[in-house]
């Protein structure tokens, strides 16, 4: 797991397959995705599959474009507005 972004709103996470802590079993299936949780309503979604391609490629265009910190938290917001799972800490 890979911590993309952190700020007083958003964080999120790039989950990768069959990557698990030490003495965990992997996964039977390989399910890589990325975790954005909106700090400001402690609610998570995960994108994996179709959804976290396209991610991907809007991560890619933000490193060929820099966005400003607005526009990546608007764009997290956009994404944010999917959750339907509160953030529980384990």
């Amino acid at each position: 797991m890979h911590m993309l972004y952190d700020s007083d709103s958003f964080v999120v996470v790039h989950m990768l397959a069959n990557q698990t802590a030490e003495g965990e079993q992997a996964p039977d299936v390989a399910r890589h995705g990325f975790e954005i949780v909106d700090k400001r309503v402690n609610k998570e979604v995960y994108l994996d599959g179709r959804w976290a391609e396209v991610f991907q490629r809007q991560i890619l265009a933000w490193q060929r474009q820099t966005p400003t910190q607005a526009e990546v938290e608007d764009m997290l917001g956009r994404y944010a507005e999917l959750a339907q799972n509160p953030l529980i800490m384990h």
